[in-house]
């Protein structure tokens, strides 16, 4: 079978918003190639250490990379594609170079692009994302594992915004507790907060296909006793005082949308862990956060990225 792969060289603002793109458009995952993973420090924690190709990454700004089947409709999907991107101006997301190239592949070649960008990463304390395919033993008695497939859902847990955001359900969760999280995409944070001992945790995405990938990486890391994934949009129809931690990584745009619906939601003294924000727009989210009647607890930064943790007072 033939692929096309789609490569779009923007920027790490517009980077969750073009996976998404691609991501209705038809691609079960994305390619995120950021020149800053070239200087990040890596520790040989898993036996190995795997070397970069300064050669796949761009000078400035980020490729992002998906696979979409050839067809006969191939030509109009790219259009498609393409004007969604464009029109992304409209909410004031910079887009860069919005440099878009098409090249075909066959599926010998598809599958091996894909597993060159995964590997098992420790995100966090406690964290290790580990590819499906992959055999990955312990470090420490208490690491959790989380196994993701890249081609069920864009993104592999790893992007910074998803780092941030596990991080912070690390310091929040505590056993018992009742979990929101607005904007589930893969479900990898519902995965994280089921396994930090939260007692119920409730996923929403407005896209349906988003909410089937979820369910199946809910079953696949046997956390789906006491996790749900539902179609919804943001916090509609979510019952008042229901809550202890609500987790967002979604757009700085979007969380503005929702912070009096979220302060409704939770229960006083509760946490609302805010990410996926771009740092020119971090006091947009803080201004609109302070005026739904919550605190800032925290303010976490990782590259060009946000999050934000809040208290209802």
């Amino acid at each position: 079978m033939k692929w096309s792969e789609i490569s779009i060289h923007t920027t790490n603002e517009a980077v969750e918003p073009i996976s998404n793109i691609l991501h209705e458009a038809g691609a079960s995952g994305v390619v995120i190639e950021d020149p800053f993973e070239l200087t990040k420090e890596r520790e040989d924690q898993f036996g190995e250490i795997y070397q970069l190709n300064p050669n796949d990454y761009p000078e400035e700004g980020v490729i992002v990379k998906a696979y979409l089947p050839v067809n006969s409709f191939l030509g109009e999907t790219v259009e498609a594609i393409k004007d969604s991107i464009n029109n992304l101006i409209i909410y004031n997301i910079d887009i860069g170079l919005n440099k878009v190239t098409i090249s075909e592949v066959n599926e010998e070649e598809w599958a091996t692009a894909w597993k060159k960008y995964y590997n098992p990463v420790k995100i966090s304390e406690r964290f290790t994302i580990v590819p499906t395919w992959e055999i990955y033993n312990p470090v420490s008695s208490d690491e959790l594992i989380i196994e993701l497939d890249p081609g069920m859902a864009f993104g592999t847990g790893t992007h910074p915004t998803t780092v941030m955001c596990i991080q912070a359900l690390e310091k929040t969760v505590h056993t018992g507790d009742r979990v929101i999280d607005v904007g589930t995409g893969s479900g990898v944070l519902s995965i994280a907060a089921a396994m930090l001992g939260a007692e119920d945790v409730r996923a929403y995405d407005l896209d349906e296909v988003a909410v089937t990938q979820a369910r199946l990486n809910i079953k696949l890391n046997k956390v789906h006793h006491k996790t749900t994934i539902n179609q919804n949009n943001l916090l509609d129809g979510v019952e008042e005082n229901s809550a202890d931690v609500i987790v967002a990584n979604i757009l700085a745009e979007v969380i503005v949308r929702f912070t009096d619906d979220a302060a409704k939601v939770l229960k006083p003294g509760s946490t609302f862990i805010a990410s996926g924000i771009i740092q020119p727009k971090k006091d947009q989210v803080k201004e609109a956060l302070l005026a739904s009647g919550f605190e800032i607890l925290e303010t976490i930064l990782m590259e060009d990225w946000v999050a934000l943790i809040a208290k209802k007072k």
